[in-house]
């Protein structure tokens, strides 16, 4: 496992750990890798970075990446391990698709320009093509899997959509709920996605897959329902017409996170993929009820404050804005 140690690698290294696997942890050291792990520790991004990798001389059946950035640290491992893997699977992102990909694309829609493998940070969807790109040249298309998650919920979040919702349903009080109730959504725990990977390697697959629930595996309304009762905060959710908001000038996904208006681009590209593939090749998606709950134990265990990657915008929405909207300010 590259990473391991934060909300996707570590869903990967418990699922694996679960299953009796040995697994080895190639982290940075900033956080703990699960008990159980081998860790190999070293930096990506620094000179002589893998060389605790390099010198480990391991071999594995398969090896699971996450990495977001400059696609040439995908590219240096990739290289390093292809005659001591015998898979690779990297995870990357819809966010691939050339935008704006229409509702219901599957695996063969057009994909963004410009990416390359050697390249250094650029911008998401280009760095995570251009991971795809470092995998393929290296395994080539027979041993490597492409997982090109969308929206990623449950346990251990660190990009803080859930946590947010799950805070603010226990904070109480009247929560500005964006309509309409019944809004499709699409999204993978991060734990079902983490199995998927596992048995893709047990399976030896190869290829890219969009890796997210079925379209409308579950409902705005669902979710922040189930929130509120999890929570146990008495909010009460005023459900709001998205042009409402959309005119008060609060931003999609990111002030609202998860929510983005129906018949929108962002809702076609982000809840409204064809996962077909991954569904006939395995994929388990367990109900929303399920991952709200969990995360919510997890992050009461955790204090009630949840990790934050530091490259990515914290989201969430204003109290003096949802207020005014609202008229309760």
């Amino acid at each position: 496992m590259l990473g391991g140690t934060e909300f996707a690698g570590r869903a990967v290294v418990e699922a694996a750990l679960g299953r009796g696997w040995e697994v080895a942890v190639f982290h940075r050291g900033r956080h703990e890798a699960p008990p159980g792990v081998r860790s190999l520790l070293g930096d990506r991004t620094a000179p002589d970075g893998l060389a605790a990798l390099a010198e480990d001389r391991g071999e594995w059946d398969v090896v699971v990446d996450t990495w977001s950035a400059a696609p040439r640290a995908v590219r240096d491992a990739a290289r390093l391990l292809r005659g001591r893997a015998r898979r690779y699977v990297y995870v990357s992102s819809c966010s691939v698709y050339a935008w704006a990909p229409p509702a219901g694309y599957g695996e063969d829609a057009p994909l963004v320009e410009g990416a390359s493998a050697d390249a250094d940070e650029t911008d998401y969807p280009r760095d995570k093509r251009g991971g795809e790109l470092a995998v393929l040249d290296a395994f080539g298309e027979d041993r490597s899997v492409l997982a090109r998650a969308g929206l990623l919920l449950g346990p251990y979040e660190n990009i803080g959509r859930l946590p947010w919702w799950l805070a603010r349903t226990a904070r109480g009080g009247p929560v500005l709920a964006p309509g309409p109730r019944d809004l499709p959504l699409q999204y993978v725990d991060v734990r079902d996605l983490a199995e998927w990977i596992l048995h893709a390697a047990e399976r030896e697959l190869s290829g890219p897959y969009n890796l997210m629930s079925p379209q409308g595996h579950t409902t705005m309304g669902t979710l922040l329902d189930t929130c509120v009762r999890v929570t146990g905060g008495g909010a009460e959710l005023r459900w709001t017409e998205p042009e409402v908001i959309l005119d008060a000038g609060i931003a999609p996904w990111t002030e609202l996170p998860v929510w983005v208006p129906p018949g929108s681009d962002l809702h076609d590209a982000l809840h409204g993929a064809d996962v077909s593939r991954a569904l006939g090749a395995g994929l388990n998606c367990r109900p929303v009820e399920e991952t709200v709950a969990d995360t919510w134990r997890w992050l009461q265990d955790a204090g009630g404050v949840a990790p934050q990657r530091p490259d990515r915008p914290r989201p969430g929405l204003d109290p003096e804005v949802e207020a005014k909207v609202l008229g309760t300010g």
